[in-house]
C-alpha cells in the first residue's frame, strides 16, 4: 500500500529526467566537495598531534603549518566544487524552463483555455527554481554528506567506540522527529507553490484588463483580490517555512545534546584514565564537524521534498497532449518583381497538377493545384468543404455546431453571418485545427484536413482574429510575425494595401517603433489593420477574417473592402461579419443560427428568401423597398 503523503507515482523518474543530462558534472562537483570535506576530516587528527606536542620538547611550527595548509586547501577545493554545483544547477533550471516553454507553446488550445496564464508563468519561473536547490543541496550535497558522515563516523569509531555509541543514540533519537516532519514539508511546499500560482493568475487578470479595471473604478476590489491571494500564499509559505525550521532545529538540537552527552561520559573516562584528553578534544571536534554533514543531509531531504512537491505541477504540463512537431511547408511563392502586383501566390503552370490519394489529380481554378496528400502543400486558392460537422466545447454544454454542411469554393469570397453564438467563430477554430470536430469532416480540396501535416496546413492559412491582437515589440516585428522572410518590398506593398503608410510616417522610428504591450500605442483601427496586413503578408491560400473591419472608420472600411475583393481574385477568402456592409459583394453568404446552416446565397437572394438575413440587413439600413419582396 502506498504510504501516506508519499510523492505521486513517477515523480522521482521525472525529477531525475531533469537532472540526468548533467549527471557527470554533478559527479565532478560532488567529488570536489568530497575532497574538500575529507581534507577537513584530517583537521581533528592534526589538532590532536598538536595538543600531544604541548607536553613534549618538539617544535609546533610543522604541525601548525600543516594544519593551516590543510584548512586552506580544503576551503579552495570546496569552493571550486560549490561553483561547479551552482553552475550545473542553473543549467538544470534553464533546461527545465526551456523544456516547459516548448511544451506549453505546443499545447492544444482546449487545454490552454482551462489553465490560467499567470499560473503557467509561475510554473516556468517559481516552480522550476526549486529544481536548483534539488540539484545542489538535494542530490549532490546530500551524497557528499553521506560519504563525509561515513568517514567521520569511521574515525570516531577508531578513536573511541563507547563515545560513538553515545553520540549515535542521541542522534537517532532526535532524528526520528524528521521522519514525521519531512512529508509535511512536501505537502506544505506544494500548497505554497499552488497559492503562488494563484497570485500570478489573479494579478494577470487585472493587468490584462488594466484599462477596464480603472474605467470601472475597480482598483480597490482587484487589489483586495490580489491581496487575498498573496495572504493565502503567505500563510502557506509560513507553514512550509515552519516545518523546514523544525527539521533544521532538530538537527542542531541533536548535535548539542550529543555534545553534552559525550562531554559528560568522556569527562568521566578521562578522570578514570581510560581516555586521553587530546582524544576527547579530537572526538569533540569530530562531533562538531559532524554537524555539517548531518545538516546537509536534513537540508537535502527538505529540498528533495520541495522538489517532489513541484514535480506534479511540472508533470501536469508534461502529460498534456501536444500538437505534433512538423516542418511547415509554405507555398512556393515568387518574391521578385512579378510578385509585387498581388498578395496571393502566382501559380506555376508547369506544376499545376497535384496527385491526390488514389492516384487521381486535382487542379484548382485556372490550373491552380489543389491540396494534395499528406506532406504536400499545393499553391493557389484552397477549396474547403464542411460535411455534417458537429462540435461542442464541453460535454456539459450544448453543441456549438449541429450537422453543418456547406462548400467554400476555391477563390472568391464567402461570408458567414448570423447572430452571436451561431457558431461562426467555431468554424474558424475548426479550420485552424485549434479544436477537432466531434463529428463530420472538414476537407481541403477533397482531403480531410486532419490527414494533412498540421504545420503545413496552418502555413497555408491567414487568420485575423476578432480582437486583432498586436504583440509587444516593433511594428515591423508584428507585420512579419507570420512571414519572417518577407522582403522590404513586400512589407511596403502590404502597408499600402492596408493604408498604414501614414501610421509609419507618423511614428518616431517608423517600422522600428515599439508599439507597447498589446499594441497600446496604436488605435483600435490601427491594430486591426496591422493584423490584416500581417495575414496578407503571409500570402495564404485561405484567408480567414473574423470581424476584420469592426473597428475601422467608413473610409478605411471601404478601402479594405476593395483590398479584400482584390485578394479574393487569387485567394479563397472566408469572412465573418456582423456588419453586413462588409460582405454584400460576397460571392456566397452562409447564414448560421443556433449552430446550424439556415440559408445560403447572394446578398440579393437572401434579402428575398431569408427572414433572419432580411431582418439583419434592415436593421443596418442595407435593405431598401425595391429589394424587399412584395
Amino acid at each position: 500500500m502506498k504510504p501516506p503523503n508519499s510523492p505521486p507515482a513517477g515523480s522521482w523518474r521525472l525529477l531525475l529526467t531533469h537532472v540526468r543530462p548533467y549527471r557527470w558534472t554533478l559527479v565532478l562537483g560532488g567529488a570536489l566537495g568530497l575532497v574538500g570535506s575529507l581534507a577537513g576530516l584530517a583537521t581533528p587528527l592534526v589538532a590532536k598531534s598538536v595538543i600531544d606536542a604541548f607536553g613534549q620538547d618538539v617544535s609546533l611550527a610543522g604541525p601548525v603549518l600543516g594544519l593551516s595548509a590543510l584548512v586552506m586547501v580544503g576551503a579552495v577545493i570546496s569552493a571550486l566544487g560549490g561553483y561547479v554545483l551552482e553552475r550545473t544547477a542553473e543549467s538544470v533550471v534553464l533546461s527545465a524552463r526551456l523544456r516547459l516553454v516548448r511544451r506549453m507553446l505546443r499545447l492544444r488550445v482546449p487545454d490552454v483555455d482551462r489553465l490560467e496564464p499567470g499560473d503557467l508563468q509561475s510554473r516556468v519561473t517559481a516552480d522550476t527554481t526549486l529544481l536548483r536547490a534539488v540539484c545542489t543541496t538535494g542530490i549532490t550535497s546530500g551524497i557528499t554528506a553521506v560519504f563525509t558522515l561515513t568517514g567521520c563516523v569511521a574515525l570516531m569509531a577508531a578513536m573511541d567506540p563507547v563515545l560513538l555509541l553515545v553520540t549515535l543514540a542521541v542522534l537517532i533519537a532526535i532524528g526520528m522527529i524528521n521522519l514525521f516532519v519531512l512529508p509535511r514539508i512536501r505537502k506544505a511546499t506544494n500548497a505554497a507553490q499552488a497559492a503562488l500560482g494563484e497570485v500570478g493568475a489573479t494579478l494577470d487578470r487585472s493587468l490584462q484588463a488594466f484599462r477596464t479595471v480603472k474605467a470601472s473604478g475597480a482598483e480597490e476590489r482587484e487589489t483586495a483580490a490580489v491581496e487575498n491571494a498573496a495572504r493565502t500564499a503567505w500563510r502557506r509559505g509560513l507553514s512550509a517555512a515552519g516545518w523546514s525550521a523544525t527539521a533544521g532545529t532538530s538537527t542542531w538540537l541533536a548535535v548539542q545534546l550529543a555534545f553534552l552527552a559525550v562531554l559528560g561520559v568522556g569527562g568521566v573516562r578521562v578522570s578514570s584514565g581510560t581516555l586521553e584528553v587530546s582524544s576527547l578534544i579530537a572526538f569533540l571536534l569530530y562531533l562538531f564537524y559532524l554537524m555539517a554533514p548531518i545538516a546537509q543531509l536534513v537540508q537535502a531531504a527538505v529540498q528533495l521534498q520541495a522538489g517532489l512537491a513541484v514535480i506534479p505541477r511540472l508533470r501536469e504540463i508534461e502529460d498534456l497532449p501536444a500538437e505534433p512537431i512538423t516542418s511547415a511547408q509554405p507555398p512556393a511563392t515568387s518574391h521578385g518583381p512579378a510578385a509585387a502586383t498581388g498578395i496571393a501566390p502566382v501559380p506555376n503552370p508547369a506544376t499545376a497538377t497535384t496527385t491526390v490519394p488514389g492516384g487521381a489529380t486535382a487542379t484548382g481554378p485556372a490550373g491552380v493545384p489543389a491540396m494534395g496528400p499528406a506532406g504536400v502543400t499545393a499553391t493557389g486558392p484552397a477549396g474547403v468543404t464542411l460535411t455534417g460537422v458537429g462540435f461542442r466545447y464541453r460535454d456539459d454544454r450544448p453543441p456549438a455546431l449541429r450537422d453543418v454542411s456547406f462548400e467554400i469554393p476555391a477563390g472568391g469570397m464567402t461570408a458567414l453571418v448570423g447572430p452571436s453564438g451561431a457558431g461562426k467563430s467555431t468554424i474558424f477554430a475548426l479550420l485552424e485545427r485549434f479544436y477537432e470536430p466531434s463529428s463530420g469532416i472538414l476537407a481541403a480540396d477533397g482531403v480531410d484536413i486532419r490527414d494533412l501535416p498540421l504545420a503545413a496546413w496552418r502555413s497555408s492559412l491567414g487568420y485575423v482574429e476578432q480582437d486583432a491582437p498586436v504583440l509587444s515589440g516593433t511594428l515591423r516585428q508584428n507585420l512579419v510575425f507570420a512571414a519572417p522572410d518577407a522582403t522590404d518590398e513586400e512589407v511596403a506593398e502590404v502597408l499600402g494595401r492596408t493604408r498604414l503608410e501614414e501610421l509609419v510616417r507618423r511614428l518616431p522610428e517608423g517600422l522600428e517603433t515599439a508599439v507597447g504591450h498589446r499594441g497600446q500605442m496604436l488605435s483600435g483601427g490601427e491594430r486591426q489593420r496591422v493584423a490584416i496586413a500581417r495575414a496578407l503578408l503571409r500570402r495564404p491560400r485561405l484567408l480567414l477574417l473574423d470581424e476584420a473591419t469592426s473597428q475601422l472608420d467608413a473610409v478605411n472600411e471601404m478601402r479594405l473592402r476593395e483590398v479584400i475583393s482584390e485578394v479574393a481574385g487569387t485567394t479563397t477568402v472566408l469572412v465573418i461579419a456582423h456588419r453586413l456592409s462588409t460582405v454584400t459583394s460576397a460571392d456566397r453568404i452562409v447564414v448560421l443560427e443556433g449552430g446550424r446552416v439556415r440559408a445560403s446565397g447572394t446578398h440579393r437572394e437572401l434579402l428575398a428568401e431569408d427572414g433572419l438575413y432580411r431582418e439583419l440587413a434592415t436593421t443596418q439600413f442595407l435593405a431598401n423597398a425595391e429589394a424587399l419582396p412584395g
